[in-house]
């Protein structure tokens, strides 16, 4: 019967350690993978980024439509809102009433696609230092309007130290500056160490390996390999990209590498 008791507690133990200690691998691209191409993709990695509107540089958004067809394929989500850049925000209140449409935009076009109330909407910072007052308007005003309208507010943003900029790192930034704002930050480092370059490992490393201890997602590999900040990483392609695992240069399903706490860190699956 003792020995009994030492099994039991043993399992419960691991169970535990594995709750607490486990990470999940994600992926994120511009471009929609295909329907056909789900099942591959699910076999290494627990969920998916799915862009609201257009992704940076694009001109249309091939995401709209497919999130029943994520969902089914068993990924989790991480739901992006491509924002703006300086040069868009003309001044404070400019950038404030801006700020404000682009929420409304984006809890309608994620009611449209059919994601749940609460689902954690992550805005895309492109631009990464000290954030200016303009920026700063606009992110918040965004958090704000997405948080009034039912959704939670994320931003996904730099975590390498801007050099040019007193080292400093966007997301301490931004979150220093944002008050009693309840915000998930997605950080991006893919400078290796601490990045481990573009890999599949069976046990993630935490999100607040990226230098960030607060970021719940890090993305710590980008295609292509930005040779300015992931110089030392040398495990990508020859064209610089990092392709899933069990796809290649042919298919060009080039990826962005992503670990976090949660196989759906947005929170977007059905309830």
């Amino acid at each position: 019967m003792k020995l009994v008791w030492l099994l039991a507690i043993l399992i419960l133990s691991c169970s535990v350690l594995t709750a607490q200690d486990g990470f999940y691998l994600g992926f994120d691209r511009n471009d929609y993978p295909g329907d056909a191409n789900l099942a591959t993709l699910g076999r290494t990695f627990s969920y998916a980024g799915y862009w609201l509107n257009h992704p940076p540089g694009e001109k249309t958004n091939t995401w709209t439509g497919h999130r029943t067809a994520v969902e089914s394929a068993g990924l989790g989500f991480l739901v992006l809102f491509n924002g703006r850049l300086y040069a868009e925000l003309k001044s404070i209140a400019h950038a404030t009433k801006v700020g404000k449409s682009d929420a409304e935009a984006a809890a309608v076009a994620a009611g449209r696609e059919g994601f749940p109330a609460g689902t954690i909407i992550f805005l895309d910072q492109e631009q990464g230092g000290r954030m200016l007052p303009e920026q700063k308007a606009y992110i918040y005003a965004w958090v704000d309007g997405v948080t009034a309208a039912g959704f939670r507010a994320g931003i996904y943003c730099s975590g390498v130290p801007a050099a040019d900029n007193g080292n400093v790192v966007t997301a301490e930034d931004i979150r220093a500056n944002a008050g009693p704002r309840q915000i998930s930050y997605w950080a991006i480092n893919d400078a290796c160490p601490p990045a481990p370059g573009c890999a599949f490992p069976d046990h993630p490393p935490s999100p607040a390996q990226s230098g960030v201890s607060f970021a719940e997602v890090w993305q710590f590999s980008q295609s292509p390999r930005r040779k300015d900040v992931a110089a030392r990483c040398t495990n990508y392609s020859r064209d610089g990209n990092c392709y899933a695992p069990g796809t290649g240069q042919a298919q060009q399903l080039y990826i962005d590498v992503n670990t976090a706490a949660s196989p759906d860190p947005s929170h977007g699956r059905s309830r």
